[in-house]
């Protein structure tokens, strides 16, 4: 007979899975570019290889492995560990990159807030100071606080896209690339 699992064993079972990502390849070139003549050690990662550990990732909490399943009779040790080295520069390189777009768009951001709530406040004290003044200076307290409160009101919108809708993509890209990092890489055979 065969052995009865137990079921904190197969939710034991289950949770290793779901930290795992398993990509059959027929070699190791699929994990790097076609154009790219350098060692493995030093070539370019392939757009399609990221691709697949995109749409594995997605949705998953974290990611503890990254199995890539190579035909036994192609395995070569001593290229495995640079593949390694270079898959983990690429996502913590990748990581740092992402995290330094995200702080200057939030940057950004604040600072287009701030410089919309100074055009704010200058159009309120416009508008204050619009009442004292009278003759041919009126127009021109007008015309600046005509100006000043749709500017001021539009550049703290465009501040707060910025910090909260804009860096969104971004933050997609470091979430993966923070996962990534993180991730063992394995080579195992199929």
């Amino acid at each position: 007979m065969g052995y009865d699992y137990n079921e904190s064993e197969l939710n034991e079972q289950k949770k290793v899975l779901e930290g795992n990502i398993s990509l059959a390849l027929d070699s190791y070139d699929a994990i790097f570019s076609d154009f790219d003549p350098r060692p493995y050690s030093e070539r370019l990662i392939s757009d399609d290889f990221l691709i697949e550990c995109r749409r594995a990732v997605h949705n998953r909490k974290g990611v503890e492995q990254l199995r890539l399943l190579i035909p036994s009779h192609m395995r070569k040790p001593n290229d495995e560990i640079h593949i390694k080295k270079r898959l983990k520069e690429y996502f913590r390189k990748h990581l740092i990159e992402s995290k330094r777009d995200i702080t200057s768009i939030r940057k950004a951001g604040f600072l287009w807030f701030f410089l919309g709530s100074i055009l704010l406040v200058i159009s309120t004290l416009l508008y204050e100071y619009k009442i004292a003044v009278q003759g041919a200076f009126n127009f021109v307290f007008d015309f600046l606080f005509i100006i000043s409160q749709p500017a001021g009101w539009f550049i703290c919108w465009e501040g707060l896209d910025k910090i909260f809708v804009s860096a969104n993509p971004k933050l997609e890209d470091y979430k993966f690339f923070k996962k990534m990092e993180n991730a063992e890489v394995y080579f195992l055979n199929y």
